[in-house]
């Protein structure tokens, strides 16, 4: 069979296939109906935001099961770090994934704002929520700091982030202990950020440019990975295994994205290649940003028509070869329920990552009326759009358990996440102090969680769609604030396009 026979055959599988409901007039650019209400999942994967925030909780918090926290983070060191994100099912707050986390918040803002009505102000909260702890964590020059709490006896405790009595030590990057990738992760979020807030807030977007200019000078000039400086303390949670390259390049296009000063488009053109612009390495995560590089660099070339940045056009186009099954570079792994799958620990974050820079980079084709060439086969926007839609619908319940992954969305989710806040009574109900190892009672239950943490996307099944529901089982169960955050660009295009905004 040939490669063009076998791709039309593979897309009339997606469109028809039971599991995915496609409306047969698919052509319509407006269908009237969709199987899935993906503005109901925009809203909650947007909320899950406010099931995470860590400091001083405001009067509008609307998961009100959620209290104050970690109020004096920072004091040891004798600075203000009250605020941010705990990453995931702990209550560390962790500079490197935040940033990340806060960077695609953002991008979903930039490229699908203008869709997102009424939860438009929502998602900029969300952003707000880390930027603000970002701007506090860079208030020194030269200086970044980078985790609040010690990750090795967080975990040895199972207890909700307002009883938290593990200690909270500082850890931070400067000249002499350069973190290059954290640094450049930070500027790449304020930069992105200030995009988001320049109508609306000027001032603020002003204040976040001007700290990314400041913190991508200091993670260019310091060189080297935090994971060495720190590598007791964010190893092997957070540890940089891609190199601090793919950052600076990551970086330098957020920041000729946000400021149009050509010192960043000669830096990009004198730097991109011995910065890794034409590796082979198509995950895109919080480790490894090459690809959303190159499609954040592509659109330069396609449609500001930046000529300097015409690899980054074939660049991109690698990537998107590389997830089309059968193609001649075809290096993509799916379930058999049709899940992309890139590894057993948190897959779900690269399903959420990889379905954004499909949507996004469609758009940028459909804008500049260019197509994907792989292997002599023409892959259209569409055919991009119908992958992602694929892969999102999956995450939402079309899949062989007809389980969501989203907690909150559809009739049947996980109800036993790794996460401690969720898992323990809250507050309200049990507002004695539940101690250190006391909570481990609970995680090796089988109860399901007393709080619902509405929006929050788990690690999701296994290369053979399976899903345990384990709370023990942090690499299936466990939620994170990078695989919410490119879901909320994801959602918010497809509710548009099926009307539901």
């Amino acid at each position: 069979m040939t490669f063009s026979l076998f791709f039309a055959l593979l897309l009339l599988t997606l469109l028809l296939h039971c599991n995915n409901a496609f409306p047969t007039h698919y052509h319509n650019p407006h269908p009237h109906f969709a199987t899935h209400n993906y503005k109901d999942a925009l809203t909650k994967s947007i909320l899950f935001f406010e099931g995470q925030r860590s400091g001083k909780l405001p009067s509008n918090q609307r998961l009100s099961w959620r209290k104050d926290s970690a109020l004096s983070d920072g004091s040891t060191m004798h600075v203000d770090l009250v605020g941010g994100y705990y990453d995931a099912g702990d209550n560390v707050k962790f500079g490197f994934p935040m940033a990340f986390t806060t960077t695609m918040l953002s991008w979903s803002v930039v490229e699908f704002g203008g869709l997102m009505k009424n939860e438009l102000q929502n998602a900029r909260e969300a952003i707000r929520w880390g930027t603000d702890y970002l701007l506090k964590a860079t208030a020194h020059p030269n200086i970044i700091y980078v985790q609040v709490g010690d990750a090795t006896k967080d975990h040895a405790c199972w207890e909700r982030p307002e009883d938290m009595d593990t200690p909270r030590s500082v850890f931070k990057i400067d000249a002499n202990n350069p973190g290059s990738e954290v640094a450049a992760e930070t500027a790449a979020a304020l930069a992105a950020a200030s995009l988001v807030f320049r109508r609306s807030d000027p001032t603020y977007s002003k204040l976040l440019l001007r700290r990314a200019i400041r913190v991508f000078q200091f993670a260019d000039k310091y060189r080297g990975a935090y994971s060495n400086v720190l590598k007791p303390i964010v190893c092997p949670f957070y540890c940089d295994y891609s190199g601090y390259q793919d950052e600076l390049l990551w970086g330098a296009a957020w920041l000729h994205k946000a400021t149009k000063n050509p010192l960043y488009l000669n830096y990009i053109q004198v730097n991109g290649r011995i910065l890794g612009a034409a590796e082979f390495d198509n995950t895109f995560g919080w480790d490894n940003k090459h690809v959303g590089a190159r499609i954040l660099l592509s659109k330069e070339f396609l449609i500001q028509k930046v000529q300097s940045l015409r690899d980054y056009k074939g660049h991109a186009d690698n990537f998107i070869c590389s997830l089309i099954p059968g193609a001649s570079f075809s290096s993509t792994q799916y379930t058999p329920g049709g899940l992309l799958f890139k590894m057993s620990d948190s897959n779900m974050q690269y399903v959420t990552s990889t379905s954004f820079l499909l949507l996004t980079y469609a758009k940028y084709l459909t804008t500049s009326h260019m197509v994907v060439n792989c292997g002599g086969t023409t892959v259209t926007p569409r055919m991009l759009r119908t992958i992602a839609k694929k892969q999102v619908d999956y995450l939402l319940g079309d899949n062989p358990l007809r389980m969501s992954y989203m907690v909150g969305y559809g009739p049947r989710y996980p109800r036993r996440i790794h996460h401690r806040g969720s898992s323990l009574p809250s507050i309200a109900v049990h507002p004695e102090k539940i101690q250190c190892s006391a909570g481990f009672s609970v995680m090796n239950s089988q109860s399901p969680n007393p709080n619902v943490l509405v929006g929050a996307v788990v690690g999701g099944p296994d290369l053979h769609d399976r899903f345990p529901d384990e709370r023990s089982d942090y690499e299936q169960s466990e939620p994170a604030t990078y695989i919410n955050a490119p879901l909320v660009g994801s959602l918010t295009y497809l509710a548009h396009s099926f009307g539901q905004l």
